[in-house]
Formats: C-alpha cells, structure tokens, sequence
C-alpha cells in the first residue's frame, strides 16, 4: 500500500498539533503552579535573533492548517500573527487548527496530488507541486517551529520530555 498525500500531511500534522496542545497545556499549568505569567513565555526566545514563542506557535497552526488552505489555493505566505495574542489565544489556534484538518477528509486531500502552487514572499515566488511543497517545505518548517516551542518551555522550566512532543503514535492495532 502506498502512502496517500493524506497520511504523510494531515495524519502527521494532527500527530504532532496534539502533541502541541499538550505541552502547552503542561507550559499553562507550570506557570500557574509557580507563580510564572505567561505572557513572558509568548515574548521568550531561545537567542535574541530568533522569533519568539508567539511566532513558534503561529508557525505551527500556519504550517499545518494553512499549509494546506495553500495547496488548496495554490498560494502559500507568509504567516501573520494575529495581533494580541495571549497564550490562551494560542492555545486556541492549536485547537483551532485541529478541529480543521480533523474536518478533512482523505479524499479531499489526495485530490490535490497533482497540482502545482507556489509559495510567494513578497515580489518573490517558488514554485511547487503540492506534494514537494508538503514534503520538503512544509512539514520541516512545522516541525521546527513545534520543536522550537517546546524548547522554549523546556528552558522557562516546563517538565517536558520526548514522549510530549512525539504525541500519540499511530501503532499498529492488535
């Protein structure tokens, strides 16, 4: 059986969004435990030339959910943080984006294996197919800003381990 543009986009996208929802939640419930406000978690970065926490998050709903309102579109951007996010607005996108792709159906998705779409910064373009895009762009951003994010909270002290940010694996069913 071949893998569907499906399981290697949104299955995977909704793997790890979970995993997100979780270690923020743990991040929410560390902070409050010890007196931490979490808005300087949304302004904290790992160095001063990295964006922060706020972008992390914002790149994994943009990554995932927006990445394949591109590939339905043909246009993919840059992502524009809303402005006034606060963690729990955060924690909102994350949801948000799941219920999302949680929507989609495989069909919907594999139907769009074929077209092209490019990804457009300003005047400048690139152009992919969908599945090259969702490969070799798009889902190494999203894991790197959700990898990213968690760092941030490992470094502001939130007990996380590895098993948080691989989420709930999809095993084989006896």
């Amino acid at each position: 059986m071949a893998i569907s543009l499906y399981d290697v986009s949104v299955a995977s996208y909704l793997q790890t969004l979970g995993a997100v929802a979780g270690f923020l939640e743990k991040g929410r419930a560390h902070c409050e435990a010890n007196g931490i406000d979490t808005a300087t978690i949304v302004g904290t970065r790992l160095k001063d030339d990295m964006l922060p926490f706020l972008f992390q998050i914002v790149s994994v709903a943009h990554h995932s959910r927006g990445a394949i309102e591109g590939a339905k579109s043909g246009v993919f951007t840059p992502p524009q943080p809303p402005a006034g996010l606060d963690y729990a607005g955060l924690q909102k996108l994350v949801a948000d984006a799941r219920a999302e792709l949680a929507a989609m159906t495989p069909d919907e998705v594999n139907a769009l294996e074929g077209r092209d779409m490019v990804f457009q910064l300003g005047e400048r373009k690139m152009p992919f197919t969908v599945p090259d895009f969702i490969m070799s762009f798009s889902l190494p951003n999203f894991h790197f800003h959700a990898a990213t994010a968690y760092d941030i909270l490992r470094q502001a002290g939130v007990p996380l381990g590895k098993r948080d940010y691989l989420g709930a694996m999809r095993m084989k069913m006896a």
